[in-house]
């Protein structure tokens, strides 16, 4: 009996050392499954243009994630006149009317929204065009403290509804190129500065102050959003910056809070593969990503990473700048494997879902114009999530 009793008890004890090393097994394995990975598209035109459309279609791709602007100024500007009480979303110089509606058509079709705000109205820079920065970046924080009070998920209309939460945020759009931020350069007492630099480092504390301020740590702001390229000729006809300079330089103009660097490492040329290096040494695309992972970690440490715009484009439509649709394909799928096998990157995101009709845009699309499906579209189902 005592040796039955024995046994069994044994047999208790084999039987709980399995099932604990089953379950350390699967927590290790959780655990290696803990970074999250997104999948995103970015495309202003079907969200804010035609979101009837454009969700339904957003989420037949089983996009997880989809990146919208949110214009503080110009065409499509929230506060196109100076608001009275500028941190109260229900100021009457407001209009959310586009935005609010692309939340809840985000959320009605089970996708994320991170919203980029951009775009300085021209009572806020001295009229001038909406590149040019804030005079008062309080005027920015402002904002984006009321953006982030009526996306907390708490906001309530007038008829009662309560507005989907926004908690991914990003701070403007490439601003090392002069297209969204200018000046570039200024000369200093005789010395050249990175005037784009210094300018955005104020207009990333704005965004990520104004954001966590309302909130806190539900709320995950990128900073950088860089362009690939960038000349570094304060002289030249069209002087930028590049990735890795402005990197430094904003270290330098002492920006030190956001919660992950944003880039859109687009190849130098439409043909290349993703794996390619690039010629230039001063640029950053995908083949070189590593680049830009250890510059951030020297300054920075370990900080994540988003990669909030990419794409290639496909001839046909365009004739001077594309790949052949089943390159697109086979390139959009090896993209976002090199960017998942990256631990520092978190989230990655393919511009555009529809052709521009334009030839001088962007032919990125996983679908034509016309509504025909590429094969880029079908690879970008089959992404793992």
């Amino acid at each position: 009996m005592r040796r039955k009793v024995l046994l069994s008890i044994a047999t208790a004890v084999i039987a709980g050392l399995l099932c604990a090393g089953a379950t350390a097994s699967r927590s290790q394995q959780q655990s290696s499954q803990a970074r999250s990975f997104k999948v995103g598209i970015f495309d202003d035109t079907m969200t804010l243009g035609i979101p009837d459309t454009g969700f339904p279609l957003i989420q037949s791709l089983r996009a997880q994630v989809v990146r919208i602007t949110l214009w503080w100024g110009g065409s499509l500007g929230v506060a196109t006149r100076r608001p009275a009480k500028p941190t109260n979303p229900a100021d009457p110089a407001y209009n959310w009317f586009t935005f609010d509606r692309a939340v809840q058509d985000a959320a009605k079709h089970n996708v994320q929204v991170l919203f980029d705000i951009n775009f300085t109205p021209s009572w806020a820079n001295k009229h001038r065009a909406t590149r040019f920065a804030p005079t008062n970046f309080n005027d920015l924080k402002n904002f984006a403290i009321a953006a982030a009070t009526r996306y907390s998920g708490k906001y309530k209309l007038a008829d009662g509804t309560v507005l989907p939460a926004v908690h991914l945020w990003l701070a403007w759009n490439e601003p090392n190129n002069p297209v969204f931020l200018s000046p570039q350069y200024r000369k200093v007492h005789g010395r050249w500065i990175i005037q784009s630099a210094y300018s955005y480092v104020r207009i990333c504390n704005a965004i990520y102050n104004g954001v966590h301020a309302v909130q806190h740590k539900a709320a995950k702001v990128g900073c950088g959003a860089t362009d690939p390229f960038g000349n570094n000729q304060p002289k030249s006809r069209r002087p930028s910056v590049s990735p890795l300079a402005f990197l430094r330089a904003v270290k330098k103009y002492h920006l030190q809070r956001f919660d992950a660097w944003a880039h859109h490492p687009y190849a130098s040329r439409p043909s290349e593969k993703p794996t390619t290096k690039p010629k230039s040494k001063t640029a950053v695309i995908l083949g070189n990503l590593g680049d830009l992972t250890k510059e951030l970690s020297r300054l920075y440490g370990p900080r994540r990473v988003w990669i909030t715009e990419y794409g290639y484009q496909t001839r046909p439509p365009d004739k001077t700048f594309g790949v052949s649709w089943n390159a697109q394909a086979k390139y959009l799928a090896q993209a976002f494997a090199i960017a998942r096998k990256n631990k520092r990157v978190d989230m990655m995101i393919w511009y555009l879902v529809r052709d521009e009709r334009r030839l001088s845009g962007w032919q990125s699309g996983l679908e034509t114009i016309g509504n025909k499906k590429k094969p880029a579209y079908t690879a970008f189902r089959r992404l793992k999530h």
